[in-house]
């Protein structure tokens, strides 16, 4: 099924006999969900775009690239950063918006503007019945009530369908620059990264890789290079500078997870302490990329590590298998929170057919 209306969509959900699985552009999804598939890339378009007030409305099909080339033609962007995992996972296909969004999908900046879900500022879902839901609106306000917005985002579908999304967006700073910092091992690299983020100097990056530590700032060009020298005073070590383009691509290389494409084995998304972050790569002994200020480890272990995975973040993070096969995708979560997020699915798709065994 591919509706091309949101009062399309509705009717093929209220319609449906069995499970379905909701897919955008198939380039992120995880899980085992299976069912009919419900393709959301037909409900594609910009529906507002004010430059001057920083909001955009999107129809949830609209392709993510669609979405950055018209806000580049305004110099601005989607300050998260939405990261492309294709190649991470051997997909092909295009990324949608309502796929991000159902994914939480966030990149380095989060450090420094939040989570997807703190930009996304309105929804239009379908739910499990059939019956569409609006919540939030075009300007960030607050309002009694649940935060739907901030709820469907990262629920992968099992909530709702989404079919328009609108947004805050970001102004493309004037420059920017990342103090690329070498020959330090992990501890005293990922103790870099803390420092720099516990600075005055508003980091936007913070992450390691390939023996190397990198810290970005962004905004006017006279700050950035106020902020490099302060910054390469406080961390030490070995430190280069990269500018402009040429920062942008280490943090492509961060955000898509370029690193570890391409190579044998499992990758799991871990989220957990930064000051744990050195321990539990060490303790798994796999490939690490360390996003977040280290709060955010993306791990290549050999297949079949999971009851490992589980047992080193118990208490202190979850983690997600992003690539691999068998076994849960997602790490057990406390009986409290299984039983909040069971009472969700119960009230926004009473059937369960939506995405069923997408969380398992």
């Amino acid at each position: 099924m591919r509706p091309v209306t949101e009062a399309e969509l509705a009717e093929a959900v209220a319609g449906t006999s069995g499970p379905l699985l909701v897919r955008g552009g198939g380039t992120r999804t995880l899980g085992h969900a299976v069912g009919e598939v419900l393709e959301t890339g037909g409900l594609s378009g910009v529906e507002l775009y004010e430059p001057g007030a920083l909001t955009l409305v999107v129809r949830a099909g609209t392709p993510v690239a669609e979405v950055q080339r018209v806000l580049a033609g305004e110099r601005q962007r989607l300050a998260f950063e939405v990261p492309d995992m294709r190649g991470l996972l051997g997909r092909e296909g295009v990324s949608t918006i309502g796929g991000v969004v159902a994914a939480n999908a966030s990149g380095p900046r989060r450090v420094q503007v939040g989570a997807c879900r703190d930009a996304c500022i309105g929804v239009r879902f379908v739910d499990g019945s059939g019956t569409v839901v609006q919540n939030g609106g075009r300007v960030m306000k607050n309002v009694t009530g649940y935060d739907l917005v901030k709820l469907l985002a990262g629920s992968r579908g099992v909530l709702g369908v989404l079919s328009e999304v609108s947004f805050k967006v970001q102004a493309v700073p004037e420059a920017e620059a990342t103090l690329v910092i070498e020959g330090l091992g992990d501890e005293a690299g990922l103790a870099a990264l803390r420092s720099a983020l516990g600075s005055p100097f508003d980091v936007s990056g913070a992450a390691r890789y390939s023996g190397r530590s990198l810290v970005r700032v962004e905004g006017m060009t006279g700050s950035v290079a106020y902020r490099v020298r302060e910054l390469t005073a406080r961390l030490g070590g070995d430190v280069t500078v990269a500018e402009g383009a040429a920062s942008a691509a280490l943090w492509r290389e961060v955000r898509d997870v370029v690193p570890l494409q391409r190579k044998a084995g499992e990758v799991w998304r871990v989220s957990t302490l930064p000051t744990v972050a050195a321990e539990v790569v060490a303790r798994l002994e796999g490939e690490a990329v360390w996003d977040w200020g280290c709060g955010l480890i993306w791990l290549l272990l050999p297949p079949g590590r999971g009851a490992e995975v589980a047992a080193a973040v118990a208490g202190r993070g979850h983690a997600t298998l992003v690539k691999g096969q068998g076994g849960p995708v997602f790490s057990t979560e406390a009986p409290e929170v299984a039983a909040l997020a069971a009472g969700l699915r119960a009230k926004f798709d009473p059937r369960g057919i939506l995405n069923a065994g997408m969380m398992g």
